[in-house]
């Protein structure tokens, strides 16, 4: 059954991605399609939340109407960062189950920690490569399936593997077999 489950989950699969800078957007759009997602991408914070439901305006509506199972944002927008879509979304009771991740170009200890902290999913350093989009799309299927053969309505991410850089650990790196490319395409939270 677990085939079965995957395929439909990733014919159902939507990752809105948000990022001001139009190639960015492109890019990431990109290599979401090429990992079999759908996508929506904008280009700000404030039309996250517009397509999300969270603008306050009561004539708000998703674009298209599709369940938002990832939201992969940039950190550094003008109007709105990624860090207060990040906030906003937690917020939500309806919405704060929908896993988030942080994308930025600078590596910044501290901005790392507060996303995590926030409830960040991950945090992944630019430019995301195939493999990252391929691993997050794994992590969800996972999920699914485990909320399937489970009857469970929240995704199980605890049982990962904590080797995954896009599993929520609070371990260092220790594998010093870990490729370079995942080393410095991902960070993870260090041990406090």
């Amino acid at each position: 059954m677990g085939s079965d489950c995957s395929s439909v989950v990733a014919e159902e699969l939507h990752v809105l991605a948000v990022d001001d800078s139009l190639v960015d957007r492109k890019v990431i759009e990109r290599l979401l399609k090429i990992s079999s997602c759908k996508v929506t991408a904008v280009e700000s914070g404030r039309r996250a939340l517009q397509y999300l439901g969270l603008d306050g305006e009561k004539s708000s509506v998703g674009f298209d109407g599709l369940k938002v199972n990832l939201i992969m944002t940039d950190y550094s927008m003008p109007g709105m960062t990624g860090y207060e879509l990040l906030k906003k979304i937690k917020s939500s009771s309806n919405l704060r189950e929908i896993p988030v991740v942080i994308m930025s170009s600078e590596k910044v200890l501290a901005r790392i920690d507060r996303c995590l902290e926030e409830g960040a999913q991950e945090f992944l350093v630019k430019p995301v490569n195939r493999s990252d989009v391929k691993r997050l799309r794994d992590i969800i299927l996972q999920g699914y399936e485990n909320d399937e053969n489970k009857g469970s309505q929240k995704r199980k991410l605890q049982d990962l593997s904590p080797t995954s850089c896009f599993a929520r650990d609070l371990t260092p790196l220790k594998s010093a077999s870990a490729s370079a490319s995942s080393q410095q395409s991902c960070l993870k939270r260090p041990r406090l």
